[in-house]
């Protein structure tokens, strides 16, 4: 599912088309190495610990931290701090925009690590006076352990914010890789020496959580210090940007990243429900993240600053066009990317994660969550781009109001689906409510704009999702043939029975796409066509 995404906005990013997807292409192809190094590492992670109940308590365990990232890293600090950083650089000059951002880091970092250390605090009283089931008491241990990786990564998402906003888009998504790499080395060299027990090695990867924080937050130093950026405490107590920073965060948390919160509230009721739902959940997640954060994230971080310099120029009209470019875009990449996922989730689960302690049983469990996942794809990308244009509009109450429905729609499909369905109910109950979220923000925007001006995008939905069915068939009969006449007992036909299907399928859905002259189809034409013509003039 995300080689086709790869290979579409690979060469969107690098060849001269919109500032958008210049912009958007090359960040994307930073995220996608963060990814694809995200994809080695919980590859690293399946074979080391497969889907049983310490996979599970791990997994748990680091959602609760790493929570803040997508909140704030992905999410609302940076929709919240951005408008305002720029605000600060226009109307004030350099000089009190690095000051404000000195006072938000003071506060941001101040707030985490009296969060930290309750936390840390909270759970030892817990751990010590009350007894717990085993996957309880180690996720809890975890939990303890890895609860400094918020305060690192609240200061990596406000200097990731900075860099953004000062036109950095690469460096910053880069960082990710060294998170990744980190993790994955954590891993390899150091779980070894804690013993042969994997709930004991476990802990080597709580401690690589923290380090990878670590270089995370200092990775983005020294492209801020050349735009000028130099730290110095600044009381955040009564200082008016910070309030109003706090003012926007606060409700943007839920507005921006209800699929994060959803993910997490369900993970914690199935974990007492059956203690192996959350890794196999989690693995199917992951895989969903990829084509997501690739080009979804990547777009909407993107549109954010460029949204937010048009509403406050009161270019409204641009802005109506800069949203449906984006979403169309973003369409056309993640409706295949969806349309891979839904056909080829098995293959592509045995591929990427079936070997070590991970088992044919872990392969058709995740695959199967990975499947009811896939046709809410496109639903959580845009929901992320919606509630940007919210916030770009300094209105953050909309998204958190629609978010708070949505939350409350997930909770009540999953707990009814998790019961008889496990993780594959956990996977419709997302879709579902992601479906509801869309839908909200959509006829929310359109109110506050009186019109959306997106017929373009409406008339590529109606070329685009027939089409995205189509490559699923095709994917999918190809891949039955593949397993019937070739199989997949070696990593060469594990291989094929992903990338033969898949090539396939994506030929059919460009070739259609032109045929309707779908623009990011004819982009990407132009793309391949401007390569040829410069290997043949070399």
């Amino acid at each position: 599912m995300w080689v086709g995404s790869a290979f579409f906005f690979c060469f969107a990013g690098k060849l001269q088309m919109s500032q958008m997807l210049k912009s958007s292409g090359a960040m994307a192809a930073a995220t996608m190495t963060s990814r694809l190094l995200g994809m080695v590492r919980e590859m690293v992670y399946a074979s080391f610990m497969g889907t049983g109940w310490v996979a599970s308590a791990f997994a748990l365990a680091f959602q609760v931290p790493n929570l803040f990232r997508r909140l704030l890293g992905e999410g609302a600090l940076t929709a919240a701090f951005i408008p305002i950083f720029k605000q600060k650089q226009v109307r004030e000059g350099e000089a009190e925009m690095w000051r404000s951002s000195n006072a938000v880091i003071s506060g941001l970092v101040s707030a985490a690590a009296v969060v930290t250390v309750l936390a840390i605090v909270g759970i030892s009283i817990a751990l010590r006076f009350h007894e717990f089931t085993q996957e309880t008491e180690l996720m809890l241990q975890l939990l303890r352990f890895m609860f400094p990786y918020m305060l690192l990564v609240c200061l990596a998402a406000i200097l990731i914010g900075m860099a953004n906003a000062r036109g950095h888009f690469f460096v910053p998504a880069l960082g990710a890789g060294i998170l990744n790499v980190i993790m994955i080395a954590s891993v390899i060299f150091l779980a070894p020496s804690f013993g042969p027990k994997l709930e004991r090695r476990i802990f080597a990867l709580a401690i690589g959580v923290v380090f990878a924080g670590l270089a995370q937050a200092f990775f983005q130093l020294p492209s801020l210090y050349r735009e000028g950026f130099r730290y110095q405490w600044v009381s955040p107590w009564r200082d008016p940007t910070v309030r109003e920073v706090v003012r926007k965060m606060i409700p943007g948390s839920i507005g921006v990243a209800a699929f994060q919160i959803n993910v997490l509230i369900i993970s914690i009721a199935s974990f007492w429900f059956d203690t192996t739902i959350v890794a196999t959940f989690n693995y199917a997640v992951r895989l969903m993240e990829l084509p997501q954060g690739m080009f979804g994230i990547s777009l909407a971080t993107y549109l954010l600053p460029t949204l937010s310099g048009l509403a406050a120029e009161k270019k409204y009209p641009e802005f109506r066009q800069t949203l449906s470019q984006g979403l169309s875009y973003l369409s056309f990449a993640n409706l295949f990317a969806a349309a891979m996922a839904f056909s080829l989730a098995l293959p592509i689960v045995r591929l990427i994660f079936e070997r070590g302690k991970f088992d044919e049983t872990s392969t058709h469990r995740v695959g199967l969550a990975l499947a009811c996942l896939a046709p809410g794809l496109l639903m959580f990308s845009m929901n992320n781009i919606l509630a940007r244009a919210f916030y770009a509009l300094n209105d953050i109450r909309t998204p958190m109001k629609i978010s708070i429905v949505c939350l409350a729609i997930n909770l009540a499909f999953a707990l009814w689906l998790v019961h008889p369905y496990r993780e594959a109910g956990l996977g419709v109950a997302n879709t579902l409510s992601a479906c509801c979220n869309l839908l909200l923000l959509t006829y929310a925007l359109r109110r506050k704009l009186l019109r959306l001006g997106l017929t373009s995008l409406r008339n590529t939905l109606v070329v685009l999702v027939p089409t995205a069915i189509l490559a699923a068939m095709v994917a999918a009969l190809l891949s039955v043939q593949w397993e019937r006449s070739i199989g997949h007992f070696s990593f060469l036909r594990k291989l094929g029975a992903v990338f033969v299907p898949a090539i396939a399928a994506g030929l059919v859905y460009w070739l259609v796409a032109l045929k309707f002259k779908v623009p990011a189809a004819m982009e990407m034409r132009g793309v391949v066509l401007r390569k040829l013509k410069k290997r043949k003039t070399v």
